[in-house]
């Protein structure tokens, strides 16, 4: 057996000011951020890394510090009241968010610091100014990418492109999670030997076909969809489509445990369409309850207008569920189209509407791609060999004998 060497990083601070790793899914702001930010600390932690994550104090009740996992601590930074604040409004507070973490690492400086979200990598150019700490950026979403498929409906910053810009061309290495993403950051004249794709993970030991799952309806086909109720995750058109599958659920998991806007849409769509008795919004669950969720599904549906990747495709897949998914961004990566899912084009409920019921009728088909999905989610995405590809960022970052250059720059 072949023992990899102990990495010469030994702490590593992950900084993610609006997606704590407790949040629950398909809560406010809550989705595949806050899944990433879990599963890439715990292995972290789990390699004898010391690792710290920094996320905004959203609740007064919370402590200032909290053991996560081990080697793995969230320490919650005071800035912009003690309250909910949606990730939005969070620009104007990330300058004090940077002055906190200048004055944590100045005491305890990290190897690396790792930030995750736009917002997150200016605070932490606040932190590190000074200290010559390598700096790796990971969006996770793109405003280039938001603007162009959401126009209007946009409501980032307006300071945010041109931020993101900035924070790619200062950055020791951007971390994309897709070759799309990639692709986007180049068009924005990122040097191509700056970036480096590192895809989302899973952990391939709780995400499985064996294990508990739920009881289901009698007599109906099942599909499921998890993330927020926000437009661009297509739950709507799913809707639709559903009005053309008869003796087929949807389940949704996802959206606020109180009033949502998003939920009153949805079921005001379904009542008009005459499947609200088919369409059961669960909210937002713990990521150790979507297991079973999953494994109860005849077929898990991820059908966004835009994505840079999608953790819940490799989620289905690692629990062993063939996909139905829109053909985008890094979606058109982790799915092989015939072998562990279908492609359908965005908003295109018609044709998803064909795909499912295809799909739904043939059993077979859907346990073979199940079983590609399976093997494709350990092979390529399982959290320890994620982990051994960011460590390898992480240490190059640290060794460049470029980075003072751009430092100094």
């Amino acid at each position: 057996m072949i023992v990899k060497p102990r990495s010469m990083i030994r702490r590593v601070a992950l900084v993610s000011e609006h997606a704590s790793p407790f949040a629950t899914l398909g809560g406010p702001d809550g989705g595949g951020q806050n899944v990433y930010m879990a599963g890439l600390a715990r292995e972290l932690g789990r390699r004898g890394i010391d690792v710290t994550v920094y996320t905004r104090r959203h609740d007064p009740n919370l402590p200032a510090r909290v053991d996560f996992a081990p080697g793995v601590a969230i320490e919650y930074v005071d800035v912009g009241g003690s309250m909910e604040i949606s990730k939005d409004a969070l620009l104007p507070h990330m300058r004090a968010f940077g002055a906190w973490l200048r004055s944590r690492w100045r005491v305890n400086r990290p190897d690396v610091v790792h930030a995750h979200y736009w917002m997150s990598g200016l605070a932490s150019l606040e932190g590190i100014a000074g200290l010559q700490t390598p700096f790796i950026q990971t969006f996770h979403a793109l405003g280039v990418v938001k603007r162009r498929f959401l126009r209007s409906l946009d409501s980032s910053p307006p300071e945010r492109i041109p931020a993101e810009r900035r924070l790619a061309h200062f950055a020791d290495a951007v971390v994309a999670t897709s070759t799309d993403e990639a692709n986007e950051l180049m068009r924005m004249e990122i040097p191509a030997g700056r970036i480096r794709i590192v895809p989302c993970g899973v952990d391939t030991r709780v995400f499985t076909p064996y294990g508990p799952t739920e009881q289901r309806t009698s007599g109906l086909k099942r599909i499921v969809m998890v993330g927020r109720l926000v437009r661009r995750k297509g739950i709507d058109e799913v809707i639709q489509a559903l009005a053309m599958l008869p003796m087929v659920q949807l389940v949704i998991v996802g959206g606020k445990p109180t009033s949502d806007s998003d939920a009153d849409r949805l079921r005001t769509l379904a009542s008009r369409l005459g499947v609200e008795g088919r369409v059961e919004f669960r909210g937002p669950l713990n990521n150790c309850d979507i297991p079973d969720v999953l494994r109860s599904a005849d077929l898990v549906v991820c059908f966004p207008w835009y994505e840079p990747f999608g953790i819940v495709a490799i989620e289905a897949m690692a629990c062993g569920r063939p996909l139905l998914v829109s053909a985008v961004g890094g979606l058109r990566e982790t799915v092989l189209s015939g072998r562990n899912g279908v492609f359908v084009a965005a908003r295109d409920f018609k044709g998803m509407a064909d795909a499912a019921d295809r799909l739904l009728r043939d059993k077979a088909r859907c346990l073979q791609m199940g079983q590609e999905g399976r093997r494709r989610a350990v092979s390529e995405y399982d959290w320890r060999c994620i982990v051994d590809r960011m460590i390898e960022v992480y240490e190059t970052a640290c060794i460049d004998p470029n980075r003072r250059g751009r430092l100094a720059s």
